[in-house]
């Protein structure tokens, strides 16, 4: 009977010990563990750009309640992403994390604790220590080949959007399948909604025409929602000299319900001198744009029932900040504007009828 007991209490201390023992070896899997950052999803390589961003996601392994990411995007210098008003990356209860980011030739995250203040730019990326947790970086996938699809519209090939942009005080996620052209010939946009966010819808001549008259007619935009903008501008994506030749058609009310539903801006547009705002009333409505050299004049007109009779909305004409012509191209983009008091609500969509270009 002593013999059995006496093997029995072997036995228990064997079992104990080989339950230490796997505790022991499983501590890594405890909350005194090495945070770490992983990458699942690693963007292509390309010369940065204020108007050219992708996806980059990965996992935040044993990172802390609190703690965040923080994406850096090396072209140059190390930029911090996706925008300089928007530096922290949440990280999911499943531990991933997702961000849109501008594109370079190599990709950075840093996992952060909630008072770390990252640095805009900087030659070095930062160190472990003063708030920074850990520190990930990879080089950038394959080069990028952008995927053009086209449309015909008023005479001209146009490019449809479908990678992200950073307009519209956010980021804006784009989709083809929101640009069609009906069987009259006039251009459809629409934004439409994911379960997460928006999809917008732009299209982009791929030429540069310079000076010249740009006429867009476009059908009824006084029903928009206040989040709603269709923005009808020339930008230069190659060139950011002369603020990217932007010169705006923009038919907003900018997130406020009272506020005015047009304006015409030469940028930038935090000059007062730069922007002039008007109503855009119901109805028909052709709004065109006049480029020469030193002076950039605009117009609004509407037509009347029977489609001739004309009526002077508002005028406008810059002599000063005007560009010169370079790489730029005209840009019809239709998105809801995020930083907007009041969100947009429901899907929404405008037609343009005719782009006309008179040298």
């Amino acid at each position: 009977m002593e013999g059995a007991l006496n093997g029995w209490n072997c036995f228990r201390r064997n079992v104990f010990l080989s339950l230490c023992l796997l505790l022991i070896g499983c501590r890594w899997h405890g909350p005194d563990s090495q945070p770490a950052i992983e990458f699942t999803k690693i963007p292509p390589a390309s010369e940065g750009g204020p108007d050219k961003l992708e996806m980059i996601e990965g996992r935040a392994v044993h990172a802390h309640p609190g703690q965040r990411i923080v994406i850096f995007a090396k072209s140059g210098v190390w930029w911090i992403q996706p925008l300089d008003t928007q530096p922290f990356t949440k990280i999911a209860d499943d531990s991933t994390w997702k961000s849109a980011t501008h594109l370079g030739n190599q990709y950075a995250a840093l996992l952060v604790e909630p008072s770390y203040q990252p640095p805009l730019t900087t030659k070095v990326l930062p160190g472990k220590g003063d708030g920074v947790v850990a520190v990930a970086s990879v080089s950038a996938g394959k080069p990028f080949t952008p995927t053009v699809q086209t449309l015909k519209f008023s005479g001209y090939e146009w490019r449809i959007r479908h990678i992200a942009s950073d307009r519209n005080g956010g980021i804006s996620f784009y989709d083809p399948a929101n640009v069609e052209i009906d069987s009259q010939g006039y251009l459809h946009l629409r934004i439409t909604r994911q379960p997460d966010h928006l999809m917008c819808s732009q299209v982009f001549l791929g030429r540069s025409l310079g000076y010249g008259t740009y006429v867009f007619r476009v059908q009824d935009v006084s029903h928009f929602e206040p989040a709603a903008a269709l923005s009808l501008l020339t930008w230069d994506d190659l060139d950011a000299g002369q603020h990217h030749r932007e010169m705006d058609i923009e038919l907003s009310k900018w997130g406020d319900p009272k506020g005015q539903n047009g304006d015409y801006v030469i940028q930038p547009y935090y000059f007062p001198e730069n922007k002039v705002r008007f109503v855009a009333p119901a109805g028909e409505l052709e709004f065109s744009l006049q480029w020469e050299p030193g002076k950039a004049s605009f117009q609004t007109v509407r037509y009347g029932a029977n489609g001739q009779s004309r009526e002077n909305v508002a005028t406008k004409v810059f002599t000063t900040g005007v560009p010169s012509p370079g790489t730029e191209s005209i840009y019809i983009d239709f998105c809801d504007f995020k930083s907007s008091r009041i969100p947009l609500r429901n899907e929404a969509e405008v037609v343009l009828e005719r782009f006309q270009y008179l040298p």
